[in-house]
């Protein structure tokens, strides 16, 4: 019985420093994690996490060496300058890979900082010109807004017969920008922007502006920026005899809007990059694991921020190595089947060849889905 014991002890202590010879590989990670976004932040980052223990889970040797990563969340605020402060730490920490960051307005300032040092900057950033800044380190999570505004827009002239529309932008890298391709799409589909007005993402009372608009009599208003944004100017909208529906971007989180505008939501538009989950080649297995680890529901990045996450897995595994200066072309000749898709591949831009867009609305209290393009 000793000796059994003396033998169980051994193999024990043998894979326990099996275990503790394994390297730690940090993998970075910028997002709100505080503040009006902190709820994508959160979505976000549990999609790296789940990645990463799956990851984990296989016991990774890379370079003949056994591997084990770990994961160094910074919290960049949606604030451009603590981005910058944020990417210059993650740098320091000596990370190999970055998922993020979340804004366009932070992805943009941070990208020189991580092409320096040779470390891809895997964003959610849609603004069309993050990967247009001529670093071969920048690849994008979800398609950008060029076709996210473009879709959006043709879809309610189109098929909604709209005429007459206003738009408003928060100003931000991103809401500017999704607004600008809005409003492109529009007029090339011969509708009319009858007025154009502009706030900030902090503010909280349009009543001002959506007077100006009541008197243009618009069929519709447009809003680039966020939802936490959208639902009080919604309210504000109703509250002043505006019926025209609401359209915008990035509206479909959680039901956010819907919580807080309440039956003023009834008819809201929305564009979202991708696909419904239900509707993902592995959106019901990925659905299922995902409501197993966290205890709640996928909300709507989590997919994305997976697939980003394992694609610089299979970079480093068919580079045999986690240096990002050794596997970055391994990660930029990705061609994978991937939650989201059944094609994840990059342009020679870093842009999703597949990204896609759906287009939601309101429809007694719940987003449905209307139509969706671009998924491969």
């Amino acid at each position: 019985m000793a000796v059994a014991g003396a033998a169980c002890t051994f193999a024990a202590l043998g894979s326990t420093a099996a275990f503790a010879q394994a390297t730690d590989v940090k993998i970075g990670f910028a997002a709100p994690l505080t503040g009006g976004q902190a709820h994508y932040g959160a979505d976000f980052k549990s999609g790296v996490e789940l990645a990463i223990d799956e990851m984990n889970a296989t016991n990774p040797v890379i370079g003949g060496k056994p591997v084990h990563f770990v994961l160094d969340a910074q919290d960049d605020q949606a604030d451009p300058r603590t981005g910058t402060t944020v990417a210059q730490k993650l740098v320091d920490d000596g990370v190999v890979a970055v998922i993020g960051h979340y804004n366009s307005g932070t992805s943009i300032p941070a990208a020189p900082i991580y092409a320096k040092a040779g470390i891809p900057e895997i964003a959610m950033a849609t603004a069309p010109n993050y990967t247009r800044l001529g670093f071969p380190t920048t690849f994008r999570l979800l398609t950008s807004d060029t076709q996210l505004g473009s879709v959006l827009g043709t879809y309610v002239v189109k098929d909604l017969k709209f005429k007459r529309i206003a738009v408003i932008d928060d100003r931000t890298a991103y809401g500017q920008g999704v607004a600008e391709e809005f409003t492109k799409a529009v007029k090339a589909a011969g509708a009319t922007v009858v007025d154009q007005e502009y706030t900030n993402d902090k503010a909280v009372d349009f009543r001002s502006i959506l007077t100006k608009i009541k008197a243009a009599d618009v069929d519709a208003v447009f809003y680039g920026g966020a939802d936490t944004q959208a639902a009080p100017m919604l309210k504000q909208m109703r509250s002043l005899a505006i019926k025209a529906p609401l359209i915008g971007p990035d509206m479909v989180q959680s039901d956010n809007l819907i919580k807080i505008a309440g039956p003023a939501a009834e008819g809201t538009l929305a564009a979202s990059e991708g696909s419904p989950l239900a509707q993902m080649p592995s959106g019901k297995d990925f659905s299922d694991r995902y409501t197993k680890r966290f205890g709640h529901p996928v909300e709507l990045y989590a997919p994305y921020a997976y697939d980003g996450t394992m694609a610089v897995f299979n970079a480093m595994k068919k580079a045999n190595s986690t240096d990002p200066h050794v596997y970055l072309a391994a990660l930029k000749a990705t061609n994978m089947k991937g939650v989201t898709t059944n094609e994840l591949s990059y342009d020679q831009y870093g842009d999703l060849k597949f990204g896609g867009v759906t287009v939601y609305k309101v429809v007694n209290g719940k987003w449905v889905p209307s139509q969706t393009v671009g998924v491969k």
